[in-house]
């Protein structure tokens, strides 16, 4: 049976529309949760894969949460033991840090939807490369990291360059959210912890845009995501 470690930062940021096709592959879930406690141990070599979800911190502000320099030794050891990696939005960020990359605010926000672009390499690749050219996902983020050495650059936009890249051939960070359904992103709306964001781009006009376009761009997204997930489940499987 597979074994799969994932690190959740808060209750609202979880494996959405991801986790039921892990579980209906009989895998087994193992959550790391850092809203729940400031500290749980993880042994990376009991497990076959590892997922690092989204959160609201930086990875610049380790010393108001040091899980975060945890969280990158267990990405450094993952990699070193050639394990299979996703990142999502700060997990991205976090393995781009484990890398050796500079991660840092971006100096504008990507709220809501936003087309991403792939690069030639994410054409070609085996798992973003389920996507079309061009795609229409759901972000959430205000910082952003530099390339890694080494790594390949899957996925652009007009404002945030880096939105995906993979680190040989096991190593996955996205920087946009492929899990989200309707009642996620609603609930991140309706967050007190989340309403300085929305404030900051138009307020309840903003939230309605959102709300109005998930009609129009949730469908497709539910479907790209799916073929990207059943790639990441043959990965994390091989």
């Amino acid at each position: 049976m597979v074994r799969i470690a994932v690190v959740q930062h808060v209750a609202h940021e979880i494996l959405g529309t991801f986790h039921p096709l892990l579980k209906d592959a009989g895998f087994r879930i193992r959550y790391v949760n850092y809203g729940r406690g400031p500290h749980t141990p993880l042994d990376v070599k009991r497990y076959d894969a590892l997922v690092i979800l989204g959160g609201p911190m930086g990875v610049y502000e380790a010393d108001a949460h040091p899980h975060l320099k945890e969280e990158i030794a267990w990405i450094q050891e993952a990699i070193a033991l050639d394990k299979p990696v996703l990142g999502i939005c700060l997990g991205a960020q976090l393995i781009a840090a484990a890398l050796g990359a500079m991660v840092k605010p971006s100096g504008t926000r990507e709220i809501g939807w936003h087309d991403i672009d792939l690069t030639p390499d994410g054409v070609r690749d085996p798992v973003l490369g389920r996507f079309q050219a061009r795609e229409k996902v759901f972000q959430w983020h205000g910082d952003t990291y530099e390339l890694p050495p080494g790594a390949v650059h899957l996925a652009t936009s007009p404002t945030c360059t880096q939105q995906a890249f993979r680190f040989g051939d096991r190593v996955y960070g996205l920087q946009f959210h492929l899990e989200v359904d309707k009642p996620q992103i609603e609930r991140w709306l309706r967050l007190p912890a989340n309403a300085r964001d929305v404030e900051a781009l138009g307020g309840a006009s903003w939230a309605e845009r959102i709300r109005e376009e998930n009609g129009r761009y949730l469908p497709r997204l539910e479907r790209a995501s799916r073929g990207v997930f059943e790639a990441l489940l043959t990965l994390f499987a091989r």
